[in-house]
C-alpha cells in the first residue's frame, strides 16, 4: 500500500512538472512574439512583465498546495525551475528601470551610464560570494538546506525581508539563484549597450524636436489624452508621455506637477490651446482674403 501511495505521489509530481514546463514554454513563446511586435524597449518590458507575473502566479498556485514526496524533486524545482521564472522577472524589471531613467545624452555619456550599471551587478556577487562559488561549482552537499522548504538556517546569510516571503513557495537560496541567472542575462544586455548604445531601443529616432515651452506641450497632451484622441482612450497617460518624449526629442519629467501649475493659473488656464485656436483662425482669415 505504501509503495502504491509513493508511486501515485511520484506520478503526480511528474505531471505537475509537465504542466509547469508547458507554462514556461508558452511564456517564452509570448515573450518572443512581444520582441517581434513591440519596437520600444520600455513597452516591451512592461508587456513581458505582465506575462511573466501571470505565469509565476500560475506556477505558485500549483506548488504551494503540493507536497513533494522526494526531496530530490523539491530541490530540482527550487534550484532549477522556479529561479528560471523569477530570473526573467528580475531581468525585465531591471531593464525597464534602467531605460525609464536613462538620460537623453550623447553616446559617450550613455556608455558611462551603462558601465555604471554593469559595475553595480558586481556588488551582488560580493555579497553572496560563498554561495556563488557553491552554485558555480555545481555543488550539491548543502542542497537539502538551500532548496527545501522550511529549512532556514538563521545563522546563514539571508535577505532581511525573509518573513515577507510565502514559506510554501520559498526556500533559503532559490531567490539568490534567480538573481545570479538574471545578472548573467543583464551582463550581456549591458555589454551590448556599452558597445552600441543606439541599438538598445530599435525604434527609429525622430528628426523633429519640440522647441516651444514644455508647459505648452503638456497642456496639449492632457487635452488630447482626456479627449480620448489616442487609441480611443484605451492607453495610459504615462505611455502617451513616453511616446511624445521619444517622438519630439524632449524630456517631460514632472508632468503631473506641471499640470498643477496650469490649474493654478488665475486666468486663462488653457492659454496655449487658446493661442492655437487664435492662430488657426487667423490663418483662415488670411487665406480668405
Amino acid at each position: 500500500i505504501l509503495l502504491r501511495i509513493f508511486l501515485k505521489k511520484n506520478m503526480e509530481t511528474k505531471l505537475l512538472f509537465k504542466k509547469i514546463e508547458k507554462i514556461k514554454s508558452n511564456l517564452e513563446a509570448k515573450i518572443s512574439n512581444l520582441e517581434k511586435d513591440k519596437k520600444e524597449i520600455i513597452i516591451l518590458c512592461e508587456y513581458a512583465l505582465m506575462e511573466i507575473d501571470s505565469s509565476i502566479r500560475e506556477v505558485k498556485g500549483l506548488i504551494t498546495s503540493h507536497t513533494f514526496d522526494e526531496k530530490a524533486q523539491e530541490i530540482h524545482f527550487f534550484k532549477k525551475i522556479k529561479p528560471s521564472f523569477i530570473a526573467l522577472f528580475i531581468y525585465y524589471s531591471k531593464i525597464l528601470d534602467w531605460e525609464s531613467n536613462k538620460p537623453k545624452v550623447g553616446t559617450k555619456t550613455l556608455k558611462k551610464y551603462y558601465s555604471a550599471k554593469l559595475n553595480s551587478l558586481k556588488s551582488f556577487y560580493h555579497q553572496h560570494l560563498e554561495f556563488f562559488n557553491y552554485y558555480r561549482r555545481n555543488a550539491t552537499y548543502l542542497d537539502h538546506l538551500y532548496f527545501v522548504r522550511y529549512r532556514y538556517d538563521l545563522k546563514g546569510k539571508f535577505l532581511v525581508n525573509l518573513h515577507n516571503f510565502d514559506e510554501n513557495f520559498t526556500t533559503a537560496q532559490d531567490d539568490v539563484i534567480a538573481h545570479i541567472s538574471a545578472n548573467d542575462l543583464l551582463e550581456k544586455f549591458l555589454l551590448s549597450a556599452i558597445e552600441n548604445p543606439s541599438q538598445i531601443d530599435n525604434s527609429e529616432s525622430s528628426s523633429i524636436s519640440w522647441t516651444g515651452p514644455k508647459v505648452n506641450l503638456i497642456e496639449l497632451i492632457y487635452a488630447l489624452h482626456y479627449s480620448k484622441c489616442f487609441n480611443g482612450g484605451n492607453i495610459e497617460l504615462s505611455e502617451v508621455i513616453r511616446h511624445t518624449e521619444k517622438s519630439l526629442n524632449i524630456t517631460l519629467s514632472g508632468f503631473h506637477k506641471t499640470l498643477g501649475e496650469i490649474k493654478a493659473r488665475k486666468k486663462e488656464r488653457t492659454k496655449f490651446l487658446q493661442l492655437l485656436n487664435d492662430n488657426l483662425n487667423q490663418l483662415f482669415l488670411d487665406t480668405d482674403e
